[in-house]
């Protein structure tokens, strides 16, 4: 591993989220500390993700253009996690400004000072999968998002490949079904696993959604869950290789970020049940009415991108993420 630019300046959005969070941490596992977090700080369910954390200075969200403005510091590196990410939230505008208008101001600056920048774009872009899971530019423009969350991530990814300005290097990463310690703050949005556990330790017992189509049974809706620590041990090879002028501008564009297996939710609940040594007891529920028609049964990350790009780690099982994350930060109640 290359460690010669871990005096770089990264600045991290979304820092005291869930994969932000765990970026950092990541980072400075990797000798990295000269790290500028940018998030709101004020919410104090996230305070642990990022107070232990080693770090150069905090930076409130909606005042980072302004420090930028004020403050000589050069960052060499940007990587955009922050994010409005919660897909019930219907009201367009809260997304548009903080998906899109805030990811536009962040990419203008990483051109006038010719920063590379990797950001997070999200699988709910291909909306119900009809035009399958290829990160190709050539279907962003006909993908019809299930959601304003989507399609808030959809209109920057469509915005950003249009661009005749654009950083020397840059990477949009399409996030499948991310799980992994630090959500402990996303309440409904947490992933099937934290909702799961959490309904062992109280009942016993786990309610998944009963499928609403007939060719689904009950369980077996399929994603791309995709462990945390694989997700930013991804974003840390990009960064290096774009460090190392090793990234080619010919691979600047949108990737798939997912394992490329997708798995059931049974699946998902029966490793959980097996990180607590129980026998797996799950009741099937019918699905809220608000999620109903915009659910997403199948989704499966074509990762033939990535690795033609140069990336050749593997990525945990579902069997090996799920008990990472079960015996060594939910049951312990740890951040990483």
């Amino acid at each position: 591993m290359n460690s010669s630019n871990n005096s770089a300046n990264i600045l991290v959005t979304g820092a005291a989220g869930f994969i932000g969070s765990c970026m950092v941490q990541y980072l400075n596992e990797q000798g990295y500390e000269n790290l500028f977090l940018v998030d709101d700080f004020g919410v104090e369910t996230k305070r642990k993700n990022w107070e232990n954390k080693k770090f150069v200075k905090t930076i409130e969200r909606y005042n980072l253009f302004n420090w930028l403005d004020k403050n000589e510091v050069t960052i060499n590196f940007v990587i955009h996690l922050g994010a409005r990410t919660d897909t019930t939230e219907f009201n367009y505008e809260i997304h548009r400004e903080l998906n899109y208008n805030y990811s536009v101001l962040l990419w203008k600056y990483c051109v006038a000072k010719n920063i590379p920048f990797v950001y997070a774009s999200s699988a709910a872009t291909y909306g119900d999968g009809a035009l399958g899971y290829n990160d190709s530019h050539e279907i962003i423009e006909k993908l019809q998002p299930l959601n304003p969350y989507g399609v808030s991530k959809n209109e920057f990814d469509k915005w950003a490949v249009k661009q005749s300005y654009q950083p020397l290097h840059w990477a949009g990463l399409k996030f499948f079904n991310v799980y992994g310690p630090n959500e402990y703050h996303k309440a409904r949005m947490a992933s099937v696993i934290w909702h799961s556990f959490n309904q062992i330790k109280k009942e016993g017992v786990v309610k998944l959604f009963k499928s609403h189509r007939p060719d689904f049974e009950d369980g077996k809706q399929l994603r791309d869950f995709i462990y945390v620590k694989d997700v930013v041990k991804v974003i840390f090879w990009i960064m290096q290789t774009m460090q190392n002028n090793v990234w080619q501008t010919y691979k600047n564009g949108l990737y798939n970020l997912g394992t490329g297996k997708a798995r059931t939710f049974e699946d998902l609940v029966k490793a959980t049940f097996a990180g607590l040594h129980l026998a797996p007891k799950i009741n099937y529920i019918d699905m809220p009415e608000d999620i109903r028609n915009k659910y997403q049964y199948f989704t499966e990350a074509n990762m033939d991108k990535l690795f033609n790009a140069g990336y050749t780690n593997s990525f945990y099982t579902l069997e090996q993420g799920v008990n990472d994350y079960v015996k060594n930060y939910l049951q312990e109640l740890k951040v990483y």
